[in-house]
């Protein structure tokens, strides 16, 4: 009998995040920001950004481009990352596609290119998310189908976030009104503050506007931050989710139009071309959870990226976390024995203040990571996480190149 020939090793290559952009967020109402503006052209100027920055990368080497949409229909449908790849004058040699997991659209596109660089399938891929809450609300048009109730699947509250931060809420007394409301305004203050210290704007690409009534524009900045506001003002704020409840607009991330992409390359990849390293990344993991506490999701799949990683939430020097919901957040650091105001946590702020157009967000929080490893060279450790709506969670961890410890890249690793 004839043996089978042997297979060569997979490859197991290190993958690095070379550059992120976003655009400014916008409102997601009939007179915001990108009211008149379509959905795959702000993902297109996020493209384009990119490949501005970085002259030094031949588009024909761009293996895949990933987008995500939660709502892919109308200006986010047709398989977007090859639609938007083509729009954004990449050879039609550049393959794309579409993905969506809610919340954790760009970072699932992040780690699934990034698998594939790593497995040696792909060299150089663009990754992102766009998401224009303002045409396309937030399960508009979805049909759930009638078994998650009829069957008891889920809770009647789990598709709807605002009540399943509500549940958290009721499940950790801890986690208190008083506390999220703390939170809220800290957030907006620590965005206010890195705004006004110039680590805003280097991360911005300019959106160009037509409005059929006010002609054209530019969107420079965001436009749902609230400096200035206060506990006093938010303790005034009506509970929309439930009757004497405990979350509110301004401890809730507001409805956001926006996208965001990154550049990733194998590490000798990069080299090759002389594309910079912004950070490494180390490990992934997502896990699920129940629907109707969907917030606590960062929990188990961070504990999953430690375990993977080999490290602890004590190597941790940086943490991103998206602020869907302020209680979202605060259960993630009480989990972890993390104090509310400990200043390893969005040193930008978050969410509560920019926004968060779903499927984007997780590409902002790299991207905001990677600008504060720079600024903190004693870090070596730092991590994105999210939770994602009907019972997920997601993590990412990442290793900052300034680091005495880091090992670059030297020579032929295969």
């Amino acid at each position: 009998m004839p043996t089978a020939s042997p297979r060569p090793a997979a490859l197991v290559r290190r993958v690095v995040f070379v550059d992120g952009v976003r655009t400014p967020f916008g409102r997601a109402r009939k007179d915001g920001l990108y009211a008149h503006t379509r959905a795959d052209d702000l993902s297109v100027k996020t493209i384009r950004e990119l490949l501005r920055r970085h002259p030094e990368l031949p588009p024909e080497r761009i293996d895949e481009v990933a987008i995500a949409a939660t709502t892919q229909q109308g200006d986010q449908g047709l398989t977007l990352g090859r639609t938007v790849g083509v729009l954004a004058g990449l050879p039609r040699s550049v393959p794309g596609y579409a993905i969506d997991r809610m919340c954790a659209g760009a970072m699932t596109a992040v780690t699934n290119t990034a698998a594939a660089i790593g497995f040696g399938a792909q060299d150089v891929a663009l990754a992102g998310g766009v998401e224009h809450m303002g045409h396309h609300p937030m399960g508009f048009d979805a049909d759930p189908n009638p078994r998650f109730l009829s069957e008891r699947l889920v809770a009647n509250d789990a598709l709807n976030m605002g009540v399943t931060a509500e549940n958290l809420h009721d499940k950790f007394p801890a986690l208190t009104r008083e506390r999220a409301d703390a939170y809220g305004v800290a957030s907006q203050d620590k965005y206010a503050a890195a705004l006004a210290a110039g680590k805003i704007d280097p991360d911005l690409v300019p959106v160009a506007l037509r409005d059929p009534e006010n002609g054209w524009g530019l969107a420079t900045a965001d436009e749902p931050p609230r400096p200035g506001t206060t506990v006093e003002a938010i303790q005034k704020l009506s509970t929309p989710f439930r009757a004497g409840g405990r979350v509110t607009a301004g401890t809730a991330a507001p409805l956001t139009d926006g996208a965001a992409s990154c550049l990733l390359a194998a590490e000798e990849t990069a080299a090759e071309l002389g594309l910079p390293t912004r950070m490494r990344m180390v490990s992934f993991a997502y896990a699920g959870v129940e629907p109707e506490i969907m917030g606590i999701g960062p929990v188990p799949a961070t504990v999953k990226a430690l375990d993977r990683a080999g490290l602890s939430i004590e190597d941790i020097g940086l943490f991103e976390i998206n602020e869907a919901f302020a209680v979202q957040v605060l259960s993630f650091l009480d989990a972890f024995g993390i104090a509310d105001d400990d200043p390893r946590v969005n040193q930008y702020g978050g969410a509560i203040a920019v926004g968060h157009p779903l499927a984007s967000s997780g590409v902002r929080l790299m991207t905001q990571l990677a600008r504060q490893f720079e600024e903190n060279p004693d870090v070596r450790f730092g991590l994105t996480t999210m939770c994602v709506g009907l019972g997920q969670g997601g993590t990412v961890i990442w290793e900052n190149p300034h680091h005495a410890d880091y090992e670059p890249f030297e020579g032929d690793s295969k």
